[in-house]
């Protein structure tokens, strides 16, 4: 057992020396070397696994309760603050050139749904939305579904942390379910409001997900619970209207706890579906939303390797497949015949693409694809005529399918941006290929897309692969290596960085920074071996494919070492972490949001949210081989005495997928051992989660400092 007498010596020092001014000031006054946390004098936690023993002297930061930590969370937030102090202006002056870029009575174009025409908007100044309909035409009276301001006062949220998610409207168009998460740790209380009084029904169902589902009776909901220890979404109930929540039924219940759970309806109404998600497998199971007294059925059973995901139009099931095609196909089945034996193929498999995502309408099938690591849309009609891709004309840039609820309609909804463009919502009429934009993003007080430019690079990784590279800068940069860059990353679990356009980044563009994001490997920008080479036991190509692009950067005059930034967010803060262990000497600074930095402790310990679930992405370290795979680059446990580049940490003390303590460890260990004198800073956000703080406008105050980390940081070197 660790000495309380000696934790508490070292937080009476800490605190003590908060209290007498040594951290307090601005500028020069601002102590060079950070200071020692208490936690440096806590008695270590043994850690033993495949006859290995690690020390961690930090362990007992785990204890979320303990008032010490508590203390030792908000000191460090504390000496953030006086370290900080000097440039409030700046991040004052940040703040309101981003608020003041954002439209504050914005709104979403309407969508078209059974006859009525759905949006949300905002007020001024407010920050949460509110949603709304118009029945029958957009000229019609507003219909406000749910004001989440006014829900913020109702359940004392209105100076706190509010998340609204799930929003599902009955079939007959009535009522309107949704969940409210009031702490920042993903556990919702499912309500339901009553459109035609206004009120909403006392039916309150706590600590559940927001996902849920109507069955057609309108009167039954679907729901999802998760467990209470690991989060795990894994129970599916149902509720009848007017029933104590506590008599619900059990309907559905995952044993195998790599499996996480999901419930929708599909689009066209006809059924509700519960997917068994796992990272190499998939299972669905459908239920007729007419007798949602019924059961369950499977489509097809899971088997190792075998992904698939389900839509229903007509008298089949559409499947988009891993099945004998690592880039995924599509393919069909009767309803009444539903196992991979009676699947039949809708668009072949293609090696050299990547098959995203699909939508169907009455006579149309749209297929979202990677080919040569860009998105496509391609149109392909049901009567057998030619098919024909969508023209996005830009080099670098992101497009998705918007809401599209309607099968009997011709017109496409999709989204488009880049690096240069604002977020676009357009109506593509398949039959004509005409394109209407519906609106453009509006960035107040004037933009100019001319005065930047947007390139993809291609750089060449150690072993000789391309990595993709997406930037913007501004148009008069001189490829002379003096220029500011903030290089962002993620790689992995699949998802593909998207080169999206952001109001807030152009604060850092109009001081004379870059941005680009590197494409590493662990994502499927280039197709499903993409995400492959850089998992499990390739998992370090996604570090050096990071560290190869930076360097390229340099190399090629767009940056140099000394003005090089990376940024990486919860799986990419595992990459911030590896890489400025790896390579310190490639970058001025870092900042690590919400990083995974602790990744064989928290793989080792099944109690942790998102660990049993993960064994295929990053390793199960209960095998010797993945266990010291995992060691060699897990950043905590490679922390060194050297020289790193500054260093700005974010936490959520109610973050249930990247634990508190884990940045917090990885802070306390770099100021014992690190032999620098740069900004090592973090921040705890005490009353969020994974996403931070939530609000329209309250988490620009964290853009806001991370800039002005950045211009410090370089006041610094010069």
């Amino acid at each position: 057992m660790r000495s309380k007498e000696c934790r508490l010596l070292g937080l009476t020092f800490w605190l003590l020396l908060l209290a007498a001014g040594g951290l307090a000031g601005c500028g020069a006054d601002v102590p060079r070397q950070q200071p020692t946390p208490p936690v440096a004098r806590a008695i270590p936690q043994e850690l033993e696994a495949h006859g290995h023993v690690r020390i961690d002297p930090y362990f007992w930061l785990r204890e979320r309760e303990n008032p010490e930590v508590v203390a030792y969370l908000e000191a460090e937030n504390t000496y953030l603050g006086a370290a900080m102090a000097h440039t409030e202006e700046l991040q004052n002056t940040i703040f309101e050139e981003i608020k003041g870029r954002i439209r504050k009575d914005d709104s979403s174009v309407p969508h078209l749904y059974d006859g009525y025409f759905y949006y949300r908007r905002y007020e001024k100044d407010r920050e949460y939305p509110i949603y709304c309909r118009k029945e029958g035409s957009i000229d019609s009276a507003e219909e406000i579904l749910l004001d989440v301001n006014a829900l913020a006062v109702t359940i004392g949220a209105q100076d706190g942390y509010l998340s609204v998610g799930g929003r599902e409207i009955s079939p007959d168009a009535q009522l309107y379910a949704f969940g409210a998460d009031t702490m920042g740790r993903r556990f919702y209380s499912l309500r339901i409001k009553d459109l035609r009084s206004g009120e909403l029904l006392p039916d309150v169902i706590p600590d559940v997900t927001p996902q849920s589902a109507w069955a057609n009776d309108n009167r039954t909901l679907f729901y999802l619970k998760q467990d209470p220890v690991t989060l795990r979404p894994y129970q599916v109930y149902r509720h009848v209207l007017g029933s104590d929540p506590r008599d619900d039924q059990l309907v559905f219940e995952e044993p195998d706890d790599t499996f996480w759970v999901s419930l929708f309806r599909s689009k066209s109404g006809r059924y509700i579906f519960i997917e068994c998600e796992h990272t190499l497998m998939t299972e669905y199971l459908y239920l007729d939303a007419d007798r949602p007294l019924g059961d369950f059925t499977v489509i097809q059973p899971r088997e190792r390797d075998l992904e698939y995901s389900v839509a229903h139009f007509g008298d089949h099931f559409y499947m988009r497949t891993n099945w004998e095609a690592k880039n995924f196909r599509l393919m069909k089945c009767p309803v009444a015949h539903t196992a991979k034996e009676h699947w039949t193929e809708v668009v072949p498999y293609d090696d050299a693409v990547f098959l995203q995502q699909f939508e169907i309408f009455r006579d149309y099938l749209v297929v979202r694809e990677r080919r040569e690591g860009l998105t496509h849309m391609r149109i392909i009609p049901w009567d057998g005529s030619p098919a024909h891709d969508l023209d996005f004309g830009e080099a670098t840039y992101a497009a998705y399918l918007d809401t599209n609820k309607e099968f009997d309609t011709q017109v496409l909804r999709y989204e488009y941006t880049s690096l240069v463009t604002p977020v676009s919502i357009y109506d593509y009429d398949m039959a004509t290929r005409e394109k209407v934009l519906r609106k453009q993003d509006e960035v107040m007080g004037g933009y100019d897309p001319s005065a930047y430019r947007t390139r993809r690079l291609q750089a060449e990784a150690r072993d000789g692969t391309m990595v993709p590279i997406s930037i913007v800068h501004p148009a008069d940069l001189v490829l002379d290596g003096r220029a500011p860059l903030l290089l962002d990353g993620y790689g992995a679990y699949g998802f593909s960085s998207a080169p999206w356009f952001s109001e807030a980044r152009l604060s850092l563009l109009e001081r004379g920074f870059g941005y680009a994001i590197a494409h590493v490997r662990g994502g499927q920008e280039l197709g499903r071996q993409w995400y492959e080479d850089g998992k499990l036991l390739e998992k370090k190509n996604t570090f050096t494919d990071f560290i190869d692009c930076a360097e390229h950067l340099c190399e090629t005059g767009y940056t140099g070492a000394d003005k090089l930034f990376a940024y990486g967010n919860s799986a990419g803060g595992l990459l911030i972490g590896a890489v400025v262990n790896m390579a310190p000497e490639q970058f001025a600074g870092a900042i690590a949001d919400v990083p995974w930095v602790d990744a064989v402790t928290t793989m080792l310990d099944a109690t942790i949210p998102l660990t049993t679930s993960e064994y295929d992405e990053w390793g199960d370290p209960n095998q010797r081989e993945y266990y010291d795979y995992m060691l060699s680059y897990s950043p905590y446990d490679n922390v060194e005495a050297k020289d790193y580049p500054a260093l700005l940490v974010i936490a959520g003390y109610h973050d249930s997928q990247v634990q508190y303590w884990e940045p917090a460890k990885w802070v306390a260990k770099l100021r014992a051992l690190k032999t620098d004198d740069q900004l090592l800073l973090l921040k705890t956000n005490m009353e969020a989660g994974h996403g931070g703080v939530s609000g329209r406008f309250r988490g620009y105050r964290e853009t806001a400092l991370v800039y002005a980390f950045m211009i410090e940081t370089l006041a610094n070197r010069r």
